[in-house]
């Protein structure tokens, strides 16, 4: 696999994995956006294994404004409202896509990993995702997905919190 065809998030996350000499399988396809996409490449995975990364801005009042990355299962919708009360914020909105490209230096819409901590942005974890036993995830490219075990995943990047940002009326 030449890691120079890929974005270099997905060598630091490769390298974090190695120092840490943990189970992974990585898998290189054709570029995928959503979570269905990548569920469908992803071999021996199904989509509640998936972890979409979500950045959301967040804001407070009308000065302190800032981002976080929740993390949800592949199947799940994402509930605003719970979000917004979970974090105590007056809104929220998805960031938009130069705001994606800016925080995690080019990383496009669709590829970015659930990694929070790579790119200096709190990472809160739903239920959905701390219930699996192994996930995988796009790794900073939608080309190249990497499988992980839960536990080793939390080593790595460890959440502010994990909880329940999904929407009750989705399976």
């Amino acid at each position: 696999m030449k890691l120079d065809s890929y974005h270099p998030t997905v060598a630091t996350i490769l390298s974090l994995i190695s120092q840490h000499t943990m189970w992974h399988e990585i898998f290189e396809h054709k570029p995928v956006r959503t979570s269905e996409e990548a569920a469908a490449v992803r071999t021996g995975y199904s989509l509640e294994q998936g972890a979409k990364a979500l950045i959301i801005r967040v804001k407070k009042n009308a000065t302190q404004k800032f981002f976080v990355m929740v993390v949800l299962a592949g199947d799940k919708k994402f509930d605003s409202k719970k979000v917004t009360k979970l974090l105590n914020a007056k809104s929220i909105r998805f960031a938009t896509v130069d705001e994606v490209t800016q925080i995690t230096n080019g990383v496009q819409v669709g590829g970015v990993p659930p990694f929070g901590k790579l790119f200096s942005i709190p990472t809160y974890l739903d239920v959905s995702i701390s219930a699996q036993d192994k996930i995988i995830f796009n790794a900073g490219d939608r080309s190249l997905s990497v499988a992980l075990s839960t536990k080793d995943y939390l080593q790595l990047n460890p959440p502010e919190k994990i909880i329940d940002v999904t929407d009750d009326t989705t399976k």
